[in-house]
């Protein structure tokens, strides 16, 4: 089945963005796609911000390009996946502008260390599993097979599964998988999934 992607641009109000916007320090501009037309006037209006672009939960590149010459982010969009994931990888403050609401925000310490104590409860049944599932999707810009097939050669009693649109529900047909570890979207959540990214380079099952 052919995919076609049509472009949708939010709509954002400037004025009410530079009232509400309150970061003394360097600070780096980012936003989903729906808002990326908007930064290079956002940029005008604030000489200590650091053009970085739009950013995806599985792709920070832009975010990490510039993490040497700030000292916090200012991420535009509505999603809340995506800031905090720049905060965790970044360790860095992250702030947002939601054009939805029109309101200021910061991702807080507290969801930060939350979502690090749910990541290392995943990593422990990672650790202790006996069978597990690697999840590979086949859409354009999250197929990682090449990963998953060298992860499979590290990890004993493990089975690639591929698909292309998920049905979160299907994995319980596979009751004798104790881990599932997921390659495609990162947003994708379920009981004894973790992220590829979450795995420690180094580890060895075989």
């Amino acid at each position: 089945m052919k995919t076609i992607f049509i472009p949708a641009k939010g709509k954002l109000n400037i004025e009410n963005l530079k009232k509400e916007i309150k970061i003394k320090n360097k600070f780096g501009l980012l936003s989903s796609v729906q808002y990326l037309h908007y930064l290079p006037e956002i940029k005008k209006h604030f000489k200590n911000s650091v053009m970085g672009g739009q950013i995806l939960g599985c792709n920070l590149r832009n975010a990490l390009r510039i993490k040497s010459k700030v000292s916090s982010y200012l991420y535009i969009g509505s999603a809340y996946f995506y800031p905090t994931e720049i905060a965790l990888k970044t360790n860095i403050p992250v702030y947002i502008y939601n054009p939805l609401t029109e309101k200021f925000s910061q991702v807080s310490q507290a969801e930060i260390e939350l979502i690090k104590k749910q990541n290392k409860a995943k990593l422990i049944k990672f650790y202790s599993a006996n069978k597990y599932g690697i999840l590979v999707s086949t859409k354009k810009g999250q197929n990682k097979t090449q990963e998953a097939i060298k992860l499979q050669k590290k990890l004993k009693n493990s089975y690639i599964f591929i698909f292309n649109n998920l049905d979160i529900k299907e994995l319980e047909n596979f009751p004798d998988i104790d881990c599932w570890i997921n390659t495609a979207c990162p947003r994708i959540e379920y009981k004894n999934i973790i992220n590829y990214q979450d795995i420690p380079k180094d580890y060895d099952r075989r």
